[in-house]
């Protein structure tokens, strides 16, 4: 009789990236999420402006990314192992394997560029590179805004005052985000760096949140004719 060896035998098994499979469950898992990622948004913005120098770096990206899929999906903090697609946009990101050089070029970018560009450009291009490179396999978005907002602060030297911030903003309303992300997009694929329609964005959602503390502050702005 042969010896049943099949105590020897080891197979591997693969970690589902879904931790909540409930809709209402993923949904406020996420609400927390977004709250808990945006504090660490402004600490890391925080310490960099109370330190005087800002490099950007993986470790903040992928902190960023923890906290968004904390508790909601195997790969938090981590790229995605494989391809993904984007439903709804004609982009394909790169494989899985170009990833990590490609987000320390998007890293490179923005430190060679720093005293030199402005912060609506900086900020544009990291909200659009990274969504181009897709580096995860969830909560791309979601990270790219929070970062972008990070390069947007520490850039101008403090944390934005005023509400809805520009990532609510965009939640709010992400036709002209997607629109911006298409146009950049495009210009890429000629060979062209140009995010001049996120900065566009950009630069009336930053009017919007800071017009909130001028009318805090008893200031009042003329309706356009």
């Amino acid at each position: 009789m042969a010896e049943d060896d099949s105590k020897e035998q080891r197979h591997s098994l693969a970690l589902d990236a879904e931790l909540v499979t409930d809709p209402q469950a993923k949904a406020e898992a996420e609400a927390r999420n977004g709250l808990r990622q945006f504090d660490i948004a402004e600490q890391i913005a925080q310490q960099a402006i109370e330190r005087g120098r800002f490099r950007l770096r993986l470790s903040a990206l992928l902190a960023l990314h923890r906290a968004a899929l904390r508790d909601i999906s195997a790969y938090a903090g981590n790229f995605r192992p494989a391809g993904v697609e984007i439903e709804g946009s004609k982009h394909q990101p790169p494989g899985a394997h170009l990833v990590p050089e490609l987000v320390e070029e998007m890293c490179d970018y923005v430190n060679e560029q720093w005293d030199t560009t402005s912060a609506l450009h900086l900020s544009a291009y990291v909200m659009w590179r990274l969504n181009w490179i897709h580096p995860f396999a969830d909560g791309n978005g979601r990270t790219s805004r929070a970062l972008s907002y990070v390069v947007l602060c520490v850039r101008l030297g403090y944390l934005l005052p005023g509400s809805p911030t520009i990532p609510e903003q965009i939640v709010q309303d992400r036709s002209p985000y997607f629109e911006a992300l298409d146009a950049a997009d495009a210009a890429y694929a000629e060979g062209k760096i140009d995010v001049s329609a996120m900065e566009e964005m950009l630069s009336g959602m930053l009017a919007e949140q800071l017009k909130s503390i001028y009318e805090q502050a008893g200031g009042q702005i003329e309706d356009e004719q």
